[in-house]
């Protein structure tokens, strides 16, 4: 039985439809991802779903019985609650429930007899009697301190506050809306195992692709006021959603092919008009009703990078450089040199130091220790992802020209105007207050102003937040062919992986360490020590599947152990079958018209399956490494 529907459901604003009599099911166990451009309707599709905003028309139907939950964009408050009553919030209506149900047996009120039976039933019904231990349960699987306060919790800790109000309620749908904005790769990873092991279903709006590709069991698109659905995971989108693309755009080009040749007869001598078919003409109102009622597709943002002088072949140089904050070092004898055309990405948890690295980098910092030498010619421009550039009362066009009528880009004049339009602002959007805008209009005036400076050196500070994928892939383009340095923090996995040619990775304890290629590289380089405590954290979270014991090495391998590595392969390759035998099975595209509890059962075994090789994996690095003395 489905979850939720949607039956010809119809949302607007004003004259704009956002929600065009859209059909939708969401069943168990789902993981489904809803993408599009910004400003396409997402959240508020999320609002209709969680019962905050009612459609204009259409039928929205959820199961009497479900539990919705939400996981909130924004994070809460760093104040003075502690993290156990943050969660116990989510539980707010069956604290409520109790609470009446203790201050009516207090009142001694025989009238209240009745009242007292339908609540007792209520609270068994929900569980609650046992919400403490409920609350405990929570607090251990998500290892949050729970007497602490949500002011000492960094941004990630505070998620998983937020995310532990929510699986507290235990509920069958979980709504997600970027959940990973704002956190390190550390806290996404944990989120993503987190959403893995979740037995509920999911919907949820993320511009990360990384994580939608592997949490997604179907996609659904949101373009123009009409969904779509594409079972599978991110990857099986692209190729579909371009054959959806080129086949829509073959169609169009037929239409109006033949709408040409239709008005051009209709425009004929005195001799056509005489002896015309009405129902022809019938026939051609009808074409050019449906030719302006079509909704053009929202076009890519385009833009390009505004050159400057070529940099000196040295950009910056660091020798043994070392700086600390209340004697804890944040960056521990460095040694780094930067060449003009390097492509740098910064990596590490949330405080570790990456923006402290940045301004020792452009001079801007004088570290405790150690020489750095800035090269020569330098032209920086500075990406801030807290848009601390940005004059919120000032409209984009005054913000990005400082109210010129044009701008000069790459030697040549253009219009403000036509130069926004570039970055998907209307003319009458270019004239807005940034205080208005939402946060992925304002990271695309930051891009706007940006790259309308000559640079040599560009250093981009969490450059992707709030930026739709498509914006997301046409920014990579732009970088890729950018022939200056590049410093760049990012958390998006994807997004380092495509562009940055060496990495630096915060460690820990101040060590900061260079490596070839993106973040996948850095996975596969670092120290084997590191990931093996990383392995054995994620399997120490994961309650259903259980690590074995790490035997001490002695360099040799026990005739046992020996015996248990030589058969890890051929036990590897068949894990790898049935798991691809799986995906295979659930990204069908019938697979989720089944009866649900068939569905279910296949998922959960997915999820299985995926834990059992993921264990396996772990136990062959394990004893590899003790082979290797």
């Amino acid at each position: 039985m489905a979850l939720i529907k949607f039956d010809e459901l119809c949302v607007s604003f004003g004259s704009r439809a956002l929600l065009d009599h859209v059909n939708l099911q969401i069943e168990p166990g789902e993981r489904v991802a809803l993408v599009g451009m910004n400003g396409a309707g997402k959240s508020t599709l999320l609002q209709v779903v969680a019962g905050h905003q009612q459609p204009d028309s259409g039928l929205f139907w959820q199961d009497p019985a479900i539990r919705i939950a939400e996981l909130p964009q924004m994070l809460p408050a760093a104040d003075e609650r502690r993290v156990r009553d943050v969660v116990m919030a989510g539980l707010a209506d069956v604290v409520a429930l109790r609470e009446r149900y203790e201050a009516l047996v207090q009142a001694h009120d025989s009238g209240s007899l009745a009242e007292l039976e339908t609540l007792q039933h209520e609270l068994e019904a929900r569980d609650g009697w046992h919400l403490e231990q409920r609350v405990n349960r929570v607090l251990d699987r998500l290892q949050l301190p729970g007497d602490k306060t949500m002011a000492d919790l960094s941004g990630g800790w505070r998620r998983r506050a937020a995310l532990g109000a929510a699986l507290v309620q235990k509920p069958d749908l979980l709504l997600l809306d970027e959940p990973t904005n704002h956190l390190d790769i550390e806290t996404i990873e944990w989120l993503e195992e987190q959403m893995l092991a979740f037995r509920g279903g999911l919907l949820f709006i993320s511009h990360d692709r990384a994580l939608v590709d592997r949490l997604a069991t179907r996609i659904i698109e949101l373009d123009r006021g009409h969904l779509t659905s594409f079972p599978g995971n991110y990857s099986r989108y692209l190729e579909q959603k371009e054959a959806l693309l080129e086949e829509e755009a073959r169609q169009n080009a037929e239409f109006d092919k033949k709408l040409a040749q239709e008005e051009r007869w209709i425009r004929q001598g005195i001799k056509a008009r005489r002896t015309r078919n009405e129902g022809r003409v019938r026939a051609l109102k009808k074409m050019r009703t449906e030719r302006a009622e079509r909704r053009e597709r929202q076009g890519n943002a385009q833009f390009s990078l505004e050159d400057a002088t070529r940099s000196g072949k040295i950009v910056v140089e660091l020798e043994n450089v070392s700086h600390s904050y209340g004697g804890e070092p944040v960056i521990r004898d460095l040694t780094l040199s930067i060449q003009r055309g390097d492509r740098v990405g910064l990596i590490g948890p949330n405080g570790a130091g990456k923006s402290t690295l940045l301004k020792i980098l452009l001079g801007e910092l004088e570290p405790n220790d150690g020489k750095v030498k800035l090269g020569t010619n330098l032209e920086v421009a500075y990406f801030d992802q807290l848009r601390g550039q940005l004059d919120p009362e000032r409209s984009i066009i005054d913000n990005v020209s400082g109210g010129r009528e044009s701008i000069t880009i790459n030697g040549r004049s253009r219009h403000i105007i036509s130069y926004l339009q570039d970055f998907l602002f209307s003319p009458e959007r270019a004239r807005t207050p940034v205080k208005a805008l939402s946060g992925g209009e304002s990271n695309r005036v930051m891009l706007a102003k940006l790259f309308s400076q000559p640079a040599n050196l560009l250093v981009l500070d969490e450059p992707t937040n709030d930026l739709d994928m498509e914006t997301l892939e046409l920014l990579e383009e732009i970088l890729l062919a950018y022939e200056g340095t590049l410093l760049l923090v990012s958390h998006d996995r994807r997004f380092l992986d495509n562009v940055v040619t060496s990495t630096l990775a915060f460690e820990g304890n101040g060590r900061v360490a260079e490596y070839v290629g993106g973040y996948q590289d850095w996975l596969r380089q670092r120290p084997v020590p590191a990931a093996a405590d990383s392995a054995a954290d994620k399997a120490a979270a994961r309650p259903t599947v259980k690590k074995a014991e790490k035997p001490r090495s002695s360099g040799k391998l026990s005739y046992k152990l020996q015996r248990e590595l030589d058969a890890l392969p051929a036990q590897l390759e068949e894990a790898e079958a049935q798991l691809e035998a799986l995906q295979q099975e659930t990204s069908a595209p019938d697979f989720y018209t089944q009866d649900h509890e068939h569905v279910a059962a296949r998922l959960q075994a997915l999820h299985e399956q995926e834990a059992v090789l993921e264990q396996l994996m772990e136990r062959w690095v394990e004893l590899e490494e003790m082979q290797a003395g």
